[in-house]
């Protein structure tokens, strides 16, 4: 196959495989390009009072990274500001989150810009150019502009939201109109593609083909879904390791034979944090049988700590937790469990193991691979249950899970005491059903597929115009 150029605004060492602590789409990305070697370039994290474009490179497992510094007005304006402040909350449904500033849209133009023209010399004649993720909706179009004519693809690891929502942002056709400079659009969802295609025929009068052509602005491109997965041999790796092994024991102990339920979440109002101890609570409040004898444990690394919205769930978690241990806990026992800290995969990978439930509730989530994590991880054996969002991308695929609306906590309760009482025999064909789908529809499946699919959508358009 072709070499990759990935751009993402964020990139983590294939070197960290196995260990490191980077989230869902980082890990996806490094496992996908030790396979195909190339080249993942995007931002160092950093910043300079000038931007120059000197670009620092780190070989490793055959996997060029490079990355280049940022102004810090353009991480305020690009990435705290319309990524984080404007398109995060709006995609994720929370149009009351969101803030519309003039200058937020013109540094993530700019910084789009420069991300081009820095990686444009990366791009050899060859070369299959695969761009992710809402920071860099307008790259391609920057791209083009400099002469590229490479296939350019694009993967959104976010919801599409609803056209009605799509519309309240400030300049929306433009936004959408530079995703049509691209070759091929993937989504996470058969519902998400739904949404943007509903956009595109009812918003801009273009018209969709049965094949995925989508046309308007005066161009063509193809859209379809490629559900993510997980590098499933390698977490099968993590799990069989000596840090997570000790990591499992530790679970063991402390919890001192009750059962544990797991969440682990970036700390982000779309992941349902508030929804889920609300849950937990009423599991305790409806069940006294149930008090003493569960733990539950939720993960939350802070993100984001210069955004409001992320200060204001950050306390209110902290007090909800409060108030669910004041209530509940005993001398000997504190209900809940909640960790503001980040933890290697390998260790996660036997916290997993330890758990008896892995509760997956996001409010609006593209994907959500700690619900195919924590399915690879458990004990095929004495396998624990799922619990997970209908509002999770994951949900579509992973229906032997317990689905529930996040938003009821009765439902959330009822399905901890279901899963908590769920004999073993339904147990373990629950999770030999949801394993094989982890396995089987992992992210080098989900990589072939959409680089395959690229690479198709170009040769279809070439013999489309010798026609």
């Amino acid at each position: 196959m072709s070499e990759l150029v990935v751009v993402s605004n964020r990139v983590a060492s294939p070197a960290a495989k196995g260990t490191s602590s980077t989230g869902g789409l980082a890990m996806a990305l490094g496992a996908g390009l030790r396979e195909s070697g190339g080249v993942w370039f995007g931002w160092s994290g950093k910043t300079t009072p000038h931007f120059t474009g000197k670009v620092s490179r780190v070989r490793a497992e055959g996997v060029t990274v490079a990355t280049v510094d940022l102004e810090e007005v353009d991480v305020q304006e690009y990435y705290n500001g319309y990524a984080n402040k404007t398109l995060w909350p709006l995609f994720h449904y929370r149009i009351d989150l969101a803030a519309f500033d003039r200058s937020f849209g013109e540094g993530y133009e700019r910084v789009n810009r420069r991300f081009a023209e820095t990686v444009r010399p990366m791009i050899k004649p060859d070369t299959v150019v695969w761009i992710h993720d809402y920071h860099l909706i307008p790259m391609a179009k920057e791209l083009r502009k400099l002469g590229v004519t490479n296939p350019i693809g694009f993967f959104l690891h976010i919801p599409w939201p609803a056209r009605q929502l799509v519309t309240t942002l400030p300049r929306h056709r433009q936004l959408v109109e530079a995703l049509f400079d691209y070759d091929l659009i993937g989504f996470q969802t058969t519902d998400w593609l739904a949404a943007f295609e509903d956009y595109v025929t009812h918003e801009v009068g273009g018209s969709v083909s049965p094949d995925g052509r989508m046309s308007a602005f005066g161009r063509t491109t193809r859209a379809a879904a490629f559900p993510i997965g997980i590098d499933a041999s390698e977490f099968a790796a993590a799990v069989a390791s000596p840090a997570a092994g000790k990591m499992y024991d530790r679970m063991a102990a402390s919890t001192a034979f009750r059962s544990m339920i797991v969440g682990v979440d970036r700390l982000d109002y779309s992941k349902g944090l508030e929804e889920r101890l609300l849950g937990f609570e009423r599991l305790l409040q409806d069940n006294p049988e149930f008090r003493r004898e569960v733990v539950m444990l939720q993960i939350a690394p802070i993100s984001r700590d210069e955004v409001d919205a992320y200060q204001d769930i950050r306390a209110r978690l902290d007090a909800l937790s409060g108030r669910i241990n004041g209530v509940y806990s005993d001398a000997d026992w504190t209900p809940v469990r909640y960790v503001n800290r980040n933890y290697r995969r390998d260790e996660l990978a036997g916290v997993y193991r330890a758990a008896r439930i892995g509760l997956v509730t996001p409010l609006r989530d593209g994907m959500n691979l700690v619900a195919k994590e924590y399915v690879a991880a458990q004990n095929p054996e004495d396998p624990g249950v799922l619990i997970l969002s209908r509002f999770a991308g994951a949900a579509l695929q992973m229906k032997d899970a317990l689905i529930v609306n996040p938003f009821s906590p009765e439902e959330v309760g009822e399905a901890l005491k279901r899963a908590l009482t769920m004999p073993l025999a339904e147990r373990r064909r629950r999770w030999e059903t949801l394993y094989h789908g982890v396995v089987t529809e992992d992210v080098t499946a989900w990589r072939k597929a959409f680089v395959k699919a690229l690479e198709g959508a170009r040769a279809g358009d070439a013999a489309a115009l010798a026609c």
